[in-house]
């Protein structure tokens, strides 16, 4: 699929027959599951996973998906937080977001554009944004973009983003501003939060560069204005989050990504992930056809995830404990296999990893026999 730009449009759909193709492994009955910004950060964060690139890229319902496996995902926002986040993001953007201006600098927030991007569909929403920030850029003032759509193309597939709000400064630059429900007490927040909202927006800093690369004196901040309610009240608290590390890594990441169309090619035939038609043995059969990558770390971020931790337990396998786990192990690929090597049974005694796991072996032994243990 092409990624020219030159009209400022988003991506053009990927080829019809890969649409079509996805369309039968969702299934005609369901519709599409956006792929939101979240979603994107998990699925850099594990680029290994094609199980979940096919996915997400065809649209599944993974939730729905994992109750018709067994294992539903535990996670999940309240509605009490959604309704919180909601009445907060509406506090802080009350009169225009002159509040919002004003935190970065605006002297005169009120004067501030703020633009419709009312449109027909994620395409004509992600146009109409591109046609806001070039006008904005070449206006030369304050604007705030309320909910702008931006287009990305992932893994051969588009997916349209919508950030909390973009302004654009008088000089040309596009400042990204994630708006959080969780507390900022005395200037400092949950620092997992804090770098799980700066992966979500390094995504919509990346989606944004796609358009400043096209209009003529813009530029994106890597910098990004982190609002959050001030200790436990209803004030806003802000911070400038720099994201550049958090970017580069997307940016790596999400290029490393196989192509959709290759991993459905390689699928075999009978493939669906369709809960009304198929039955839960189906969707198990069809769900391991695809390779996936499990850590723990899914866990927080998959609905799967529980699903495919049971799988590799049953296996074996020495992802389950871990990342970094499975990388001091080397070649050794299963618990059995680890415990072999630490036992000596197996193994080179001259790889590292043997040697490391015997040494820890023996160490146990005499703890053990010191503590009168058996």
């Amino acid at each position: 699929m092409s990624t020219s730009l030159d009209s400022g449009h988003p991506p053009q759909a990927p080829v019809t027959a890969l649409r079509q193709r996805l369309a039968e492994l969702r299934g005609p009955s369901s519709a599409p599951q956006p792929l939101d910004a979240r979603a994107l950060a998990a699925l850099a964060a594990n680029p290994g996973c094609k199980r979940r690139a096919l996915l997400d890229g065809a649209g599944v319902d993974k939730a729905a998906l994992a109750r018709a496996l067994g294992s539903p995902a535990a996670f999940g926002q309240s509605q009490f937080a959604f309704m919180r986040g909601n009445a907060f993001e509406a506090r802080v953007k009350a009169d225009g977001g002159t509040e919002l201006l004003r935190m970065l600098g605006a002297a005169e927030p009120q004067e501030a554009r703020v633009p419709d991007l009312a449109a027909a569909g994620p395409e004509g929403r992600a146009a109409r944004t591109s046609l806001a920030l070039r006008e904005a850029t070449g206006a030369g003032v304050w604007t705030l973009l309320d909910h702008p759509m931006l287009a990305l193309e992932v893994a051969g597939s588009p997916a349209y983003l919508e950030p909390d709000a973009v302004v654009v400064h008088p000089d040309g630059r596009w400042t990204v501003i994630e708006i959080k429900s969780f507390p900022m007490i005395d200037n400092s927040a949950d620092a997992a939060k804090v770098g799980a909202a700066a992966r979500q927006a390094a995504v919509y800093v990346l989606a944004l560069e796609r358009v400043a690369k096209l209009t003529e004196g813009a530029a994106v901040g890597h910098t990004v204005l982190l609002v959050c309610p001030k200790d436990f009240s209803n004030l806003p608290a802000w911070s400038v989050v720099d994201v550049r590390k958090q970017l580069s890594v997307t940016r790596r990441q999400l290029d490393r990504l196989t192509r959709i169309d290759d991993i459905a090619a390689a699928l075999p035939e009978g493939v669906s992930f369709d809960v009304e038609t198929c039955s839960a043995g189906e969707l198990t059969t069809s769900v391991e056809a695809v390779p996936s990558a499990y850590a723990p770390e899914c866990l927080a971020a998959c609905e799967l995830a529980f699903h495919c931790r049971e799988r590799a337990r049953a296996t074996g396998a020495v992802e389950s404990l871990g990342r970094g786990v499975r990388g001091e192990l080397g070649g050794l690929t299963s618990v059995d296999d680890v415990l072999a090597a630490a036992r000596g049974e197996s193994g080179d005694p001259a790889d590292p990893a043997v040697a490391a796991l015997r040494r820890a072996a023996a160490l146990r032994a005499e703890a053990l026999e010191a503590a009168g243990c058996r």
